[in-house]
């Protein structure tokens, strides 16, 4: 990804996109932020702060997020964890009453395609157009 599509890259709140979070290190393209691009096929745009419902839901629905994969640079995740979450299965859990808190000003603009901007701000952690990646 070059620098001016970095630099371009919108949240839904119509702001710049703010780092969803290094420490694990996030995004599909593992540079912190929930950037997408034609290679993404799952749009992993939207900034999540999981929770034990949602991993437990992802892992019923084939996708295990806790299991460290080292060859995919994945570290497993744990209740807590901010992580770029593909925008599908976010909505999958919103409709089964397990979607975890989101980041606004950490989640990119095309999570729009997939759910409203509505659903995500019912679902905001406190603070986040102003929060800080941790």
């Amino acid at each position: 990804m070059t620098k001016n599509a970095m630099d371009t890259d919108r949240n839904v709140l119509g702001g710049p996109l703010a780092c969803c979070c290094l420490e694990p290190l996030t995004g599909f393209y593992r540079d912190g932020h929930c950037r997408t691009g034609v290679a993404d096929v799952g749009s992993h745009v939207i900034c999540a702060q999981v929770t034990d419902a949602f991993l437990q839901f992802s892992r019923t629905r084939g996708n295990d997020l806790i299991t460290p994969r080292p060859e995919l640079r994945f570290p497993g995740l744990r209740a807590g964890d901010q992580w770029c979450l593909c925008a599908v299965r976010w909505r999958e859990a919103l409709e089964a009453g397990v979607a975890p808190p989101v980041r606004l000003d950490a989640t990119h603009e095309r999570a729009l395609d997939f759910v409203t901007r509505e659903q995500l701000q019912a679902h905001a952690l406190p603070n986040t157009a102003n929060a800080h990646a941790g």
